[in-house]
Formats: structure tokens, sequence, C-alpha cells
């Protein structure tokens, strides 16, 4: 996993992951009533809010895939 690359919870409770790809492209996705659904890429930037989160791996892993 990559800096870029990661889950994130902010204050407000939105669960939002972060992917790069080979080419560097990053994807964004939020969980949605355990769903994971496209979202705009400009959240990325939530991941440096003060009252976000990233998720440790044991967090991750309870999440739905």
């Amino acid at each position: 996993m990559s800096d870029a690359d990661g889950v994130y919870r902010t204050g407000s409770g939105t669960v939002f992951r972060i992917t790069k790809d080979a080419d560097g492209h990053l994807t964004v996705a939020t969980l949605k009533d355990d769903i994971w659904e496209s979202a705009p890429v400009g959240m990325a930037g939530l991941r440096i809010a003060r009252d976000t989160r990233r998720l440790t791996q044991r967090q991750v892993d309870a999440l739905p895939r």
C-alpha cells in the first residue's frame, strides 16, 4: 500500500478509500449501505483534514469488500 492508497473515515463518518494504479491515477470510492460506490477524485483531499483518520488494517478487514 502506498501513501496514496488507504481507507479513511471523516469526522462526520464518511468512509472512503483511495487507490493508485500503476500509471499513477487515483480512484476514490465511498462506502454507502455496504457497497463501495465511485466518488469524485477531489475527495482524496479529505485524507489530510484534521478530523479524518486513516483506518487500521484490522478496521479495513472488517469492512465489506
